[in-house]
């Protein structure tokens, strides 16, 4: 058998029924890796920083005899391995290191030696990464579902893709709400070339959608910075703006996050107090230190309000959807008819 050597699209196209095995050392893929692959190290961190120290301080030839101190005795295990993953199934396998050079090379050529039918990454990782930044400037057309703070936004996209239209949640990738209370109770946040994978797959995997839908949002959530050219075409979509009254916006925020610690609370209004205010600050601390959460979240809500208007006036494009409360059953057949009558 000859090892299949493929570009990215066609590496992709494959990887929906076949396993990614990332030969690249544990921290590269811990790092991140491509969507659905499985660590399958060649070298161990330790072992890899000792390979490279011989290529950069030797020769490539020196580099290739310590490789192969380690390669030699793990071959039995490599293959166990590959074979225990496809568990029964067609011994066939995607691989690819950081830039389909020799880490890819060797495990490829060992199981290609064994029996397995392989299909390597041209050009690795390092050209996945080309293709996920390439997604980014990829025509599409989106449509941005808006509105202040405490609106539900985030849940009525949740039932807006159960009814079937294709939506992102950049929040849900990020691991964050976004707000300044945004990452308590949340999984750690992935790092920022994680995060950049993920999106970049879930647009292609909308790739044939009529419109995407996604939530507003500021071009950092937590941690996490959307990239440039697909917030460019974020800011240039139109916004269906929620308006709801700030009662029900609050009550909402009350329950969401009303039972949250304080402590981290507190933290959280710490960390905006330049823009929130001296004596804002110290009022919505007092508030909650007395227990009076909705108090507190009043002044936090009003403090993003006018932070969102002030954003929103630099829209281009901005559809206003009057809605009477945070209801997110009712507000859910609005949007739908809404989005259906805009297709």
């Amino acid at each position: 058998m000859a090892i299949n050597k493929l570009e990215i699209e066609a590496f992709l196209d494959l990887a929906i029924g076949l396993p990614i095995l990332d030969v690249r050392s544990p921290s590269e893929f811990t790092h991140a890796h491509i969507i659905g692959a499985l660590s399958f190290p060649l070298f161990t961190d330790e072992e890899r920083k000792v390979v490279g120290t011989g290529y950069k301080q030797e020769n490539r030839e020196t580099a290739i005899k310590i490789g192969l101190d380690y390669f030699g005795p793990r071959m039995r295990e490599l293959v166990e391995a590959a074979e225990k993953i496809c568990d029964g199934k067609p011994k066939e396998i995607l691989i690819h290191c950081w830039r389909g050079g020799m880490r890819s090379g060797a495990v490829a050529w060992l199981l290609d030696l064994y029996g397995f039918k392989v299909h390597s990454l041209i050009g690795g990782y390092k050209a996945y990464r080309q293709w996920v930044i390439n997604q980014y400037s990829t025509q599409r057309e989106y449509k941005i579902l808006g509105g202040y703070t405490g609106s539900a936004k985030t849940e009525i996209l949740v039932g807006l893709r159960s009814s079937g239209l294709d939506v992102i949640d950049l929040e849900g990738i990020a691991n964050h709400r976004g707000s300044a209370l945004g990452g308590i109770g949340q999984p750690p946040q992935p790092s920022q070339e994680m995060f950049e994978n993920i999106l970049a797959s879930d647009l292609h995997k909308n790739r044939d959608a009529r419109f995407i839908l996604l939530e507003d949002e500021s071009q950092r959530i937590g941690n996490m910075q959307i990239p440039n050219a697909f917030y460019d075409m974020m800011k240039s979509s139109t916004v269906y703006f929620l308006e709801i009254p700030l009662e029900s916006r609050l009550d909402f925020i009350c329950k969401t996050y009303g039972k949250l610690p304080h402590e981290q609370v507190i933290e959280a209004i710490y960390r905006i107090q330049k823009r929130l205010g001296g004596l804002e600050t110290k009022n919505a601390v007092k508030l909650i230190e007395s227990g009076d959460i909705k108090g507190c979240f009043d002044i936090l809500l009003r403090y993003y309000d006018k932070w969102y208007l002030k954003a929103s006036q630099k829209k281009q494009a901005i559809i206003h959807v009057p809605l009477e409360a945070v209801d997110i059953e009712a507000n859910l057949k609005v949007l739908e008819k809404l989005f259906n009558e805009h297709d």
